[in-house]
Order: structure tokens, then sequence, then C-alpha cells
């Protein structure tokens, strides 16, 4: 991490991720757009608000990020780059055949002048007959699972730290998609005859602790998001939020009683009434939202959940 000296009473708590690699210029025009309209201050298209304390914030461009990666090929890292939207950095590759351009989120690790490849449309016939004509899962894996490699979730081995991960066939990455996060392939359910086994469905355990299901021709990246540090920074100052397009979090007992309903009272009173959330909902003691009826059929173990209690050394 990077730090200052304090000059500025700003600077004196402020770090920064060192991110020499990235690339200092501005980004491929093309496949970007300006972010305007009221979006911007957490409005729907009919002009509620509903999400609170967004607002202000610089100018920023929408980067169209491909999280399907279905293009076949080799492709080359021209330069990692930051992107204001979301929190890991983002790759811009170049097809070698087409020489179109995309946008990844980049891999830890990743530089400019590496090649990476997609395998979701199959295996490519010249790797085929490099491995002499047999499909031999060892090889495929030892040929194919290198870092910033997209391949279907069956063709990745057990016990790969990948990212970018989708949950439907044909469709784009949905998981482990912010900085530094990573998913672990722990299992693989087969059907079939031990002479013709088929991989069904293959099963991932996400960082929360989570274990689900995805689909065995779901897409995956291999290796971990992009700047892992980021969840270490600290902005330093009030201001540096308002960049970002924050706004303060006013609290309920601060506020008047038509507004929140710790608001109002003389001094500092809530009106002897538990912690409740601006809308009423109860903010603390374990209040569970979910349907007990209605279970996610996907996920096979549920994230461990202590309920804002201190963990237990067992």
């Amino acid at each position: 991490m990077k730090t200052y000296k304090p000059r500025t009473p700003g600077v004196r708590h402020l770090r920064r991720p060192i991110n020499d690699h990235l690339w200092k210029g501005k980004p491929y025009a093309k496949l970007t757009f300006a972010k305007i309209g009221h979006g911007k201050g957490g409005r729907n298209n009919s002009g509620r608000v509903v999400m609170r304390h967004r607002g202000g914030g610089h100018r920023r461009r929408i980067r169209t990020v491909d999280y399907v990666r279905s293009a076949p090929g080799k492709h080359i890292v021209e330069r990692i780059e930051y992107d204001p939207n979301r929190s890991a950095h983002l790759a811009l590759l170049e097809s070698v055949k087409t020489k179109e351009k995309s946008y990844i989120i980049a891999a830890e690790g990743m530089r400019a002048g590496d090649t990476v490849e997609s395998f979701l449309s199959g295996v490519p016939r010249d790797l085929l007959v490099s491995m002499g004509g047999v499909m031999d899962p060892g090889m495929l894996a030892a040929k194919t699972a290198f870092r910033g490699n997209c391949l279907p979730m069956h063709m990745v081995p057990l016990g790969t730290q990948i990212y970018n991960v989708g949950s439907t066939a044909g469709k784009g990455a949905v998981f482990c998609r912010s900085a530094g996060t990573y998913a672990t392939v722990i299992g693989k359910e087969e059907t079939g005859s031990e002479a013709k086994k088929k991989v069904k469905v293959v099963i991932v355990r996400l960082q929360s602790g989570e274990v689900r299901k995805v689909d065995k021709d779901a897409c995956a990246t291999i290796g971990v998001s992009s700047n892992p540090h980021w969840q270490f920074r600290q902005l330093g100052k009030a201001g540096r939020s308002r960049w970002l397009n924050i706004r303060p979090t006013v609290r309920g007992l601060a506020m008047n009683a038509a507004d929140h309903p710790h608001g109002g009272g003389r001094g500092k009173s809530k009106g002897n009434v538990h912690p409740v959330s601006i809308w009423g909902t109860p903010a603390k003691g374990g209040y569970k939202t979910r349907k007990k009826r209605n279970p996610n059929k996907y996920v096979v173990k549920e994230r461990p959940r202590n309920q804002g209690k201190r963990k237990r050394d067992n």
C-alpha cells in the first residue's frame, strides 16, 4: 500500500494499492459510453430515489465488459486499465485472427503481452492433434488451465481457483467479479456408466463459504480477480467519498420524527423502539427475510451466518 507524508489532513490517513503497471492514458473509446441522466443520483425511470446516498461524483464512462468470452482463438493482452466503475482492473484484449478488441476483467498477475484464449466453443483441432487425437482430461487441463483462459466448468480441474464464474450455459459471468475474489471447484456430479461418464453439474465453493451448483457448460476464468489489495484502501477524507458518487449517511436518531422511526424526541432518544430501518424493518437481532418454503435449489450449503456475534473457535 502507498502512504503519504501528512502535508495536509486529507492525506494523513490516505492508503492506496500500488499499481504501477496500469495504463496511464484514456480508455479505448469504441468500447465506452457516457454515464448520464438521473440514474447517477440513484433514481429509477420515474424519477424516484431507489438507492439512497448516491449523487454528485466525477464524470464517468461505462466500459463495455465481455463477460461471456465466447470468441475463440488466441487474444493478446494490450494493456491493463483502471476502471472507475468497479474495484477490479480491466484488460484490453485484441484477437490475433480478427483484430477485434474487447475488455475483460483482468486476472491477478496478468500483464501486457500475455496471451489468453477461450475454449467455450470447444477444443481447437490443432490442440487435439498435439495430444495425439485422444481427449485425455489430465493432458487437456495441462494445456488449457492457464491464468486468464476461459473454460467451460466441466473442463476446469478440481481444486482450481477461478473467477468470473457463470451460472447458466451461454450466459455471462455472475459470481466472483469484484477485486481479489475467486471460487474453488470442489466437485463434479457425473452420470452414466464407468466407460461413458459425463459431467452433469459442477459444484463450487464461493468465498462467503456458500457451496452451490453451476451448469457444466457455464463459463469460468482461471485465476483470481485482479487488485486484491483494494479492500485495504483508506479514502482519507470525506471529499474523496463525494468524488466517488457517495453522499453522506445520516443516522435515523438525528432525523425528525416524520423522517425515521428513531427520529424526534428531546435529546438523544429513539423512543424505546427496537432498531429498525427507515422503512420499519427490524435491523438487528438476526431478523430473517429469506423464505423457508422456497429455498434456492442450486445452493448445496448456505454460507455460515453468526448474526453479528463473534465466531466460536470450535
